[in-house]
């Protein structure tokens, strides 16, 4: 009896085991663009190594101050996906998470950092021709808080035949209101790099920035391109981006393009970020599965 007990809880802890997906960390790409390698993390579901098939992605990008690894350290990312696919509620997926640095995930101004080019044109390139992806539209998702929840949408809304999905966190977007009246010190910090140094009042609000505004390329943008991308956006009630998030509602609503907008009890936290993960999952799941 004693064996038979030993051989169960040999077999139900493997089987847990064996259920864990795996997480390969900071891992390099040679970027031509950028000039240098760029790190990142990737998650594999636990039956990747023993199957032929290919899955699904979801790019997560991570926020301001960060790098690949947060995600994984800080927001549990791997355990929540796992979970989540053992008890069948989404599709197993690939989830690939890239250093932005401090980059916003655009093309900075002077040309230095041209991370959207990379982004696009070297690192989606290079993940789906190295891992096993199911390298087509529909089974391609972007997701990302914070600094990474606007580059979510920079990428989804400039390239939506890319996206099936989209799912911004606490999204970094301000009116151009706030921007204008954001401290020296935090414009220096956080959007120097990418729109000009040195730059106070309507001096910010130039061509650069224009073209990488998410209220500007929304309101401007073909309501129809937007369209082509499924969108969830969440934000925290306590969370000091929520005017600019729902600055982002009210024209999605104004320009008739469908999205899940939601505003839940919270800040700009790790904790916020953890218990929205689950529900970003299954909506982009649920857009792997859409025709």
């Amino acid at each position: 009896m004693k064996r038979i007990l030993y051989v169960l809880f040999l077999l139900i802890t493997f089987t847990t085991f064996a259920q864990q997906g795996i997480v390969k960390e900071s891992l390099t790409i040679k970027s031509s663009l950028m000039g240098k390698d760029v790190k990142y993390n990737i998650y594999l579901p636990a039956d990747y190594t023993t199957s032929n098939r290919s899955y699904p992605i979801l790019y997560l990008l991570h926020g301001f101050g960060d790098n690949e690894t947060g995600w994984i350290q800080f927001g549990e990312a791997n355990g929540i996906a796992d979970k989540l696919i053992q008890d069948g509620e989404i599709a197993p997926m690939i989830i690939a998470m890239p250093d932005g640095g401090v980059s916003g995930y655009v093309n900075s101004y002077d040309g230095k950092v041209p991370y959207e080019d990379f982004f696009i044109k070297e690192f989606i390139p290079y993940i789906e021709k190295n891992y096993r992806v199911r390298a087509q539209k529909r089974y391609r998702a972007i997701a990302g808080l914070s600094m990474g929840g606007y580059g979510t949408l920079i990428m989804s809304t400039k390239h939506p035949d890319l996206f099936a999905a989209s799912a911004p966190l606490s999204a970094g977007v301000r009116t151009d209101e706030e921007v204008l009246a954001l401290p020296d010190a935090q414009w220096a910090t956080s959007y120097a790099q990418r729109y000009g140094k040195d730059l106070v009042g309507n001096a910010r609000l130039n061509e650069h920035y224009y073209k990488n505004s998410i209220l500007k390329i929304i309101e401007t943008a073909n309501p129809d391109e937007i369209k082509k991308v499924r969108y969830y956006i969440d934000c925290g009630d306590d969370d000091f981006l929520i005017k600019g998030n729902m600055a982002l509602h009210a024209l999605m609503i104004d320009k008739k393009i469908p999205h899940e907008f939601r505003i839940r009890q919270g800040g700009h936290t790790w904790t916020y970020w953890r218990t929205a993960l689950p529900e970003v999952l299954k909506f982009v799941s649920e857009s792997f599965h859409q025709k």
